[in-house]
């Protein structure tokens, strides 16, 4: 079985061929768009096999990476994956999982046990390998879905410098979003948004600590689940904060990102946060109906704009508008001027990168004793560090200001200092906060802005941000912080927020998916650099070949 690359050339030809193997009318799903459902009932019809939808998966990767830098590393697995999955389905006697033989990504962070590389983006952790993978990995794989590879990511999931664009690492480079030239793709979870928008994959896997989902989510026309940190199991992803790590879906549509969520959420024995999750999950695919919104209660918070750090403000907020008059007419009801009084205490005191800090001190060593070998010697934080500074596959481009400021500080989570900041910061972000203006207000959500929502949720409850809309063709190219990449220009994608209780994720999903089914805006912003090759066109080929 031989791995290949379409030349534009090649597709002309095959786009005169056959586009499936019946003469009936259908017509194969174009992987920029498509659907769990539509793959699945393709596959199932025996339209086309996993192998070619591996296949075509593959081609669109290798077509687009050189200039986006999306994926570090395709699964060397892959295809050998897919056609065991394909003589499953062929000898399958039962009803197959909802998973079977659909490829995805998972960030660079999450830990495979396979012929991949889980490094962070850190070249210090490359030919580092561990003896199982990851809970959220090995779920994936009793789904029946392919991991397909690896996506690039910022690196140490934004740990490492404070110069580094967003999506840039040793490893994998620097990712760049499709929707217009130069794009700073925001981060962490960087290549998975820009793979999963671009139909590099169906869909893909993120983490967040703080934003590192739903932030790229909005930047790259996706939706992007946050989910209440302990409902996904975080055993063998590289942490950052334990009080704040979340594993979450990243996909094109709603339900899609829901059927993600379904496959990997739950208890874990090995990660103790998750003995809080429910132990019988909801069914959050069945959560997805057009009329989720009728009759709930949504809050916006007072002086949202101010927490709003985009240049777009202007079109975000009439775009805001314009969708919160969408939810009334769809029957909920939104109490306008919420109070949050711990958004500003929190902002003031400042605490959060300390806290983070402290857990990144304590949490990264535990992971990298999971190693079962580790050939650069790396231990803990201080190694990390000297090999950053040391080695030549390290940039020197970028410094690593981040791992020394939380060395110098020295703060683990075990210690009075940091019990005293981050019960300030608990109350600040849930009574005072979040937490509190659902309880007392009656809410089921918050609604704001996608890159304001995670910010709110800073406590580890749920967020989902669905596609908004883009700015316009006007719209001034503006360079971000540090001056290497746009962070703001024309089409450039932006999304709107549920955040909610803990828990809540099934009653956020059934609110994000009626409203995406009443804007369908994801289909409205084309991203200026796309593949070319597709599904049609490895099904061709495959049947001239036969």
């Amino acid at each position: 079985m031989r791995l290949f690359v379409f030349t534009t050339g090649a597709i002309s030809l095959l786009l005169q061929g056959s586009l499936g193997r019946a003469n009936d009318g259908y017509r194969l799903p174009q992987l920029l768009e498509a659907t769990l459902d539509e793959l699945r009932a393709g596959l199932d019809a025996g339209r086309f096999t996993s192998v070619e939808l591996t296949k075509a998966y593959i081609a669109r990767i290798q077509e687009v990476n050189k200039d986006l830098h999306a994926v570090t590393e395709i699964n060397p697995d892959a295809l050998v994956i897919a056609a065991e999955l394909d003589r499953a389905r062929k000898a399958a006697t039962a009803p197959l999982k909802p998973l079977h033989g659909i490829p995805i990504l998972v960030k660079n962070n999450i830990g495979t046990a396979d012929k991949m590389n889980t490094t962070a983006g850190s070249t210090a952790l490359l030919g580092a390998t561990l003896r199982e993978d990851s809970t959220v990995v090995r779920r994936l794989r009793e789904a029946g879905a392919v991991i397909l590879g690896k996506a690039n990511l910022s690196q140490w999931a934004g740990s490492r410098s404070l110069q580094a664009s967003n999506g840039w690492s040793a490893h994998g480079g620097q990712t760049i979003g499709a929707y217009f030239p130069q794009q700073d793709p925001d981060g962490s979870s960087s290549g998975s948004a820009v793979a999963a928008s671009l139909g590099l994959a169906w869909a893909s896997l993120g983490t967040e600590t703080l934003g590192s989902i739903c932030d790229p989510a909005h930047a790259n026309n996706i939706v992007g689940i946050k989910p209440t940190v302990g409902l996904t199991s975080r055993f063998l992803v590289i942490p950052i904060s334990e009080h704040q790590d979340s594993v979450g879906p990243m996909a094109r549509t709603v339900k899609d990102a829901a059927h993600l969520l379904q496959a990997i959420a739950g208890p874990d024995s090995r990660d103790n946060y998750t003995r809080a999750a429910p132990g019988t999950l909801p069914d959050y695919v069945a959560a997805c109906h057009k009329d989720a919104l009728k009759g709930k209660r949504l809050g916006v918070p007072r002086d949202y704009t101010s927490m709003y750090p985009y240049l777009s403000a202007d079109v975000s907020f009439d775009a805001f508008d314009a969708t919160v008059g969408l939810l009334r007419e769809a029957g909920a009801k939104v109490l306008e001027g919420v109070d949050m009084p711990g958004w500003e205490l929190m902002n003031k005191a400042g605490r959060t990168g300390i806290i983070t800090g402290a857990d990144f001190l304590t949490d990264l060593p535990k992971y990298l004793a999971e190693l079962e070998t580790n050939p650069n010697d790396i231990h803990d934080l201080s190694d990390v560090r000297t090999f950053t500074d040391q080695s030549s596959t390290e940039s020197d481009e970028f410094d690593f200001m981040t791992f020394n400021m939380v060395l110098k500080r020295n703060i683990n989570n075990t210690m009075p200092i940091w019990w005293e900041y981050y019960t300030e910061r608990y109350h600040q972000s849930n009574e005072l906060g979040l937490i509190g203006a659902l309880r007392n207000n009656s809410l089921d959500a918050m609604i704001v802005p996608s890159a304001i929502a995670t910010k709110i949720a800073v406590q580890g409850a749920p967020v989902i941000s669905v596609p908004m809309g883009c700015t316009g063709p006007d719209t001034a190219y503006h360079r971000n912080e540090v001056d290497t990449l746009n962070d703001m220009g024309p089409n450039h994608p932006f999304g709107f927020g549920f955040a909610g209780d803990y828990f809540s994720e099934d009653k956020l999903i059934g609110m994000a998916y009626a409203l995406e089914q009443l804007t369908q805006v994801r289909g409205t912003v084309r991203p200026h650099i796309q593949p070319r090759t597709d599904l049609q066109d490895v099904v061709a080929f495959e049947s001239e070949e036969l």
